[in-house]
């Protein structure tokens, strides 16, 4: 059976090296797969053993290794968008008519930006991914005060006080 991994000096030397400075316990792994390999020469089942893994892995590692070569060890992460309808710059464009409105001190209702998105794409999209397109970009919701400014505090902490106590809940003192 042909070898798919070469035990040279240098190949040997590059893995031992990339050994050293892997990031994740993923990656240190499928060096290791091939490493002991390279230099041991051990068999996938006793490399499998080793490392926790099943034949058939330590198989498609070597297997990959062969044709990619050092490849194999750079994993991509996960997550991220996969399925988008704009990209982030076509996003502020979307929006930009809405940011100045927003900056004169204008209202913005979510369902005009969501009416300009359908518009954009050409695709009914839930009002979700409008907050989540808000969110990305920065955007905040902005809620009404709690008490009106010129509310006078004083004036109504006398008026709780001088109220009856025993006023029934949903009447106005008489």
């Amino acid at each position: 059976m042909k070898s798919l991994i070469v035990g040279d000096k240098p190949t040997v030397r590059r893995l031992a090296e990339r050994l050293k400075r892997a990031e994740t316990h993923s990656e240190y792994q499928r060096i290791q797969c091939v490493l002991i390999r390279a230099t041991l020469g051990s068999s996938a089942a006793q490399i499998a053993q080793l490392l926790g893994w099943s034949v058939a892995t330590v198989h498609v590692m070597h297997s990959r290794w062969a044709k990619e070569g050092e490849a194999i060890f750079e994993l991509h992460g996960r997550g991220g968008r996969h399925h988008q309808h704009l990209t982030p710059q076509q996003e502020q464009e979307v929006l930009a008519p809405f940011v100045r409105r927003a900056q004169a001190g204008g209202m913005l209702k979510v369902a005009e930006i969501e009416q300009a998105y359908r518009e954009r794409t050409g695709k009914a999209v839930a009002r979700s991914t409008i907050y989540r397109l808000l969110e990305r970009h920065g955007w905040r919701k902005v809620v009404p005060r709690p008490r009106h400014p010129k509310a006078d505090v004083a004036a109504q902490a006398a008026l709780k006080k001088t109220s009856p106590s025993g006023t029934p809940r949903g009447l106005a003192p008489g």
